[in-house]
């Protein structure tokens, strides 16, 4: 990509950048309401945030087992030794 050239104005006490709507869609940032924001080897690099892990996990569950379709894959099975275990 070729360099766009942009203006640094002043926003209260600090500095800020309109970034068009072109560059935002390159990194998938056109609808995004935030992102994250590093300084790498004397550039400023803006990214998506990370999904958290798990994300939507607890949604998926809920969904499945109101679906009905939450029942163990493999069943019940135990290990050798396992009667020996005190629970």
């Amino acid at each position: 990509m070729q360099a766009i050239h942009v203006t640094i104005r002043p926003i209260g006490n600090s500095r800020g950048v309109v970034l068009p709507k072109t560059v935002l869609a390159q990194v998938g940032l056109e609808d995004a309401t935030d992102a994250e924001m590093t300084v790498e080897g004397g550039a400023i690099i803006l990214r998506k945030p990370a999904k958290p892990p798990r994300q939507g996990w607890a949604q998926a569950a809920r969904r499945l087992a109101a679906e009905g379709d939450d029942g163990l894959v493999m069943g019940e099975f135990g290990n050798e030794g396992d009667v020996e275990l005190a629970w």
